[in-house]
């Protein structure tokens, strides 16, 4: 069967609906791409374009909070000071103020059977030895100053004089060692003055000298202190030679080093004696080493001295105890025990800066007395460190606002 064609009507209504077909289809796909360009497209940029004005926002608010607050940086990092300050603390406390801490005295007297040897003890030392010790210094000091200052006015040949006052402060010396009990064992030969020389040791009391001239005169440079024991530096102790300092004037320093200088140079001078650490030690420690000995050009002979504690702690901690009140402790006490090394001079290397000489020689000494190496300046015990922070910052901070 032949199938029907459509008719004319048909045809017309058949192509109408065709051309309204594809012109929908492409009224859809201009749509479709007018909404990707104008929509979508500005919409994405839109976006990318307030995220670049917040970017220079922020970058601009950073900008002048910089500039605005550039001076005061410094300010705003010490608001943490306090933190910084108390690990500081904590540092020197482990490291720094250890090597001025006086041995702590364990009590034993604490039962019914103990308790009467430790009052008999007492009795003994109060009662018994410091009475006659105390005689005994007194009645060396008595001796000592009638014949000193015989000599001294009398005796117009300078050797000679000399030579007896130097015989007299090793015989007041030793009346002090005395009053201690003191057990002193020296080790090595004996100190033989000679030209460009100079001895050094560590520092634990002023009894520390009064050992050493004990055995063998010396000059020291020392502190120059106050009441009875300024009148011994400058009227007895200068006939040695003996330099004094006031370790808070730069001048003194100065004329100090130069008069140490012509000492160690002189012929007939008495040998010069150094604490190059610059202050009392508890004898555990060893701090820095000035280098004011060690830029001499001369022969450096160490000495170590190492304390027995077994009967008393002969450091001397000169911000909390007079030397007076030391002195009363020593004499109390049963015995001051101690050994003196003199150890083997030394020279500085030809490529050895002073510095390093100075350490060098510090070591040797620290190792014979078995003592801890301290990389200390022993010149920050007069300070506090809170205080000199605390004056740093402020400084810092007013320069930086000037």
């Amino acid at each position: 069967m032949t199938p029907q064609q459509p008719t004319s009507p048909q045809k017309s209504r058949l192509r109408s609906q065709a051309s309204t077909g594809a012109a929908g289809l492409k009224h859809r796909e201009l749509s479709q791409s007018n909404l990707g360009q104008w929509g979508y497209d500005k919409e994405k940029e839109r976006d990318k374009h307030i995220q670049g004005n917040i970017e220079d926002f922020f970058v601009e608010a950073e900008q002048r909070r910089f500039s605005h607050h550039k001076r005061d940086l410094l300010a705003d990092l010490l608001d943490i000071s306090s933190l910084l300050t108390d690990a500081a603390s904590a540092i020197v406390d482990d490291s720094f103020l250890r090597c001025f801490q006086s041995a702590s005295e364990d009590p034993w007297n604490w039962n019914a059977y103990l308790l009467p040897a430790w009052l008999l003890g007492v009795v003994t030392r109060y009662c018994i030895l410091f009475p006659l010790r105390l005689i005994l210094l007194l009645g060396g000091f008595v001796v000592f100053f009638i014949c000193f200052f015989t000599v001294h006015n009398v005796i117009t040949d300078r050797r000679r004089r000399n030579s007896w006052e130097r015989t007299l402060v090793q015989f007041q010396c030793r009346m002090f060692v005395a009053s201690w009990t003191g057990v002193v064992r020296y080790h090595g030969p004996r100190p033989v003055n000679r030209p460009n020389n100079v001895w050094v040791c560590n520092h634990t009391s002023m009894i520390d000298y009064i050992i050493l001239t004990s055995y063998s005169p010396f000059a020291v440079i020392m502190q120059l202190h106050a009441g009875w024991i300024a009148f011994i530096q400058t009227r007895v102790l200068s006939c040695l030679g003996c330099l004094w300092f006031n370790r808070n004037e730069v001048k003194d320093r100065k004329v100090v080093g130069q008069r140490m200088k012509a000492h160690v140079a002189a012929q007939d001078t008495t040998p010069l004696l150094i604490f190059p650490e610059g202050t009392c030690v508890n004898n555990e420690y060893c701090v820095m080493f000035k280098r004011g000995a060690f830029d001499l050009d001369a022969t450096v002979c160490p000495i170590a001295i190492k304390y027995n504690k077994i009967f008393v702690d002969a450091f001397w901690n000169s911000r909390r105890q007079s030397f007076t009140a030391h002195l009363l402790k020593l004499m109390t006490s049963w015995a001051v025990v101690c050994d003196v090394y003199f150890l083997e001079p030394q020279t500085k290397g030809p490529d050895e800066t002073s510095q390093q000489f100075a350490e060098r020689v510090q070591k040797l000494i620290a190792q014979r007395a078995n003592l801890h190496i301290a990389p200390w300046d022993g010149y920050l015990k007069y300070y506090n460190l809170g205080d000199k922070v605390s004056c740093s910052a402020s400084h810092s901070v007013s320069a930086g606002k000037a």
